[in-house]
Order: C-alpha cells, then structure tokens, then sequence
C-alpha cells in the first residue's frame, strides 16, 4: 500500500472536503485528509495525505502559511468576507493610505485575534458556523496569533470603496478574515475580504501542486511520506536494531534536543517519529513494522 502526500491547487467554490472526495477516488483510498481548511470562496495550497500519510498532517497544519487577500474598506458582512450579507455600508474615500497603513502596523507581531464567527473553530463539539447559520449569534474569545509578516501590495479607490491588496505570513491559527473585519472596524467604516489565495503551507508551495483537473485524470505524482517528513522534522538515522526496538514500542537513546525527530532507515523509510520523554527517545508513532 502506498502511502504519502499530495498537494493541490484548490478552485474557488469548493469546500476542502470536496477536493478529499476527488482524491479519494483518483487516489483509490477511503484515508485520505488535509491539513489546513479553505473556505470555498479561497484558492490555493491544499495539502492531501493519504493512508499513513494522514497521521502527519496535524504537523503539517501547525506550520506557518502564506496568503494573498484583497479587503474591502467600507462595508461589512455577517461572514467577515464577500459571500455573507452586507450588514452596514459606509463612505470610505475620506480614509488615506497612511491611516490604512497605521492599522495593518498595529497587527503585526504576536496579536490577540479574536476568529469570525462564521470559522470551523468548536463550540461544545459544533462547528461555529453551524451555530450562526441556525440563528445563534456567536461571539468567539480572542486567542493569541502571529502575524510575522503583514504587508500591504496596493490600494485602490472605487468610488466609496477602498480595496487594499495584502501579503501575509501567519501562524497557524491566524484569520485573514478578522484581518479585513479589524481594519474596516477600527477606521470605523467597516471591511470584510473579498479575495483569498493561500500560497504557502509549511514546506509546500504552489510550485508542487497539481490543478483539479489534474487531481481527476489521475495527472500527478505524490509525494513520499519519508521525503515529506524528512522536510518537516530533524531526521535521525535508524538502524536495523534500533528499527526492531521501534517496531516493539521501545524507547531509544535520546534524540540530541526535545524536537520531535523522523527516525528514517537507509531505504528512505519513514520507521518513527521520537521525541525525549524522561532522558529517552520515545516513539509517539510507529509507521513501520521490523520486517
């Protein structure tokens, strides 16, 4: 059975759970998941792993991302972005650039954000915006994020509108949404988003991936679980005794720091993943048996 990764250019329109049900079915495997959701109004990286290559998404998902989005200054939405109803229009042209700017300043570092409403975050097990679409008005608490990098690429004046085109790079955690819905409050004319393109997840670029059209004709080349995770942790060579140790659950001598390691074979195959637990290398995941 083969196991690993692939990395998808996502349309606009589809939720993320649709491009795992196209995978599904080119790749010819129930276990398929994706690190990191889209809303269906963004395009960009979506990061497929398939059979074994699933346990190593939470990783994936915890990695800093790239985006490029357009806000909208002036009017506000229910949803934080341009799919939801408009709840209050006002004149924006009055705003300068430098006003926009001393804004997008104020977000930049480790920030408290408090999420849109309308995002998968959980409230009791419900996804929050199935408690709005049901009529509930919902209000997350804010939690700690970092935005390393908020730069603006252009502004421009439509009327009473205002659309200013921005480069993040962000924690995992970060929504680009609350970016445009904070902007837009605290000039106190309102803004939602009304473009979104993820560039950059982690170690995976819109350079490695595939189109849907591609992902339906089967016109691709995964990505090795062992390649995937050689770019993602610190290796650690494994020998044949050390792999038998591994294969039983056994602990090996310390990793040389706390990070987590991918204990890799001279094959290329991914045995483990270690971390320190009490002065020894504990495996947290097993991916290969001693024979």
């Amino acid at each position: 059975m083969q196991h690993g990764f692939l990395v998808v250019d996502k349309q606009p329109g589809m939720t993320s759970h649709d491009v795992v049900s196209v995978a599904r079915r080119s790749l010819g495997t129930r276990k398929v998941g994706h690190a990191g959701t889209l809303d269906p109004m963004a395009t960009g990286i979506l990061v497929l792993g398939f059979n074994n290559g699933t346990r190593l998404l939470q990783y994936i998902t915890d990695g800093d991302k790239d985006y490029l989005a357009t806000i909208v200054l002036g009017s506000a939405t229910v949803t934080d972005d341009s799919q939801g109803q408009v709840i209050n229009t006002t004149d924006a042209s009055h705003i300068s650039d430098q006003q926009i700017e001393d804004e997008i300043a104020k977000m930049r570092g480790t920030i408290l954000q408090r999420p849109s409403s309308v995002s998968a975050v959980k409230i009791d097990g419900e996804r929050a915006y199935n408690r709005v679409r049901s009529g509930e008005d919902v209000v997350l608490p804010a939690r700690e994020v970092t935005i390393s990098s908020l730069e603006i690429l252009q502004i421009r004046r439509m009327g009473s509108a205002i659309e200013v085109d921005i480069h993040v790079t962000c924690s995992a955690g970060t929504f680009i949404r609350a970016i445009a819905r904070d902007c837009g409050a605290a000039l106190g004319v309102g803004g939602h988003l009304n473009s979104l393109r993820r560039t950059r997840i982690a170690g995976f670029g819109l350079e490695r991936a595939v189109t849907l059209d591609q992902l339906k004709s089967k016109d691709f080349e995964t990505l090795d679980i062992a390649d995937v995770a050689r770019s993602t942790f610190a290796v650690r060579e494994i020998a044949l005794d050390e792999k038998i140790e591994l294969s039983f659950g056994r602990a090996l001598v310390a990793n040389p720091d706390n990070n987590i390691y991918a204990g890799i074979d001279s094959s290329n195959q991914l045995i483990a993943l270690l971390q320190n637990v009490d002065g020894k290398a504990k495996p947290i995941a097993v991916f290969a048996s001693a024979n």
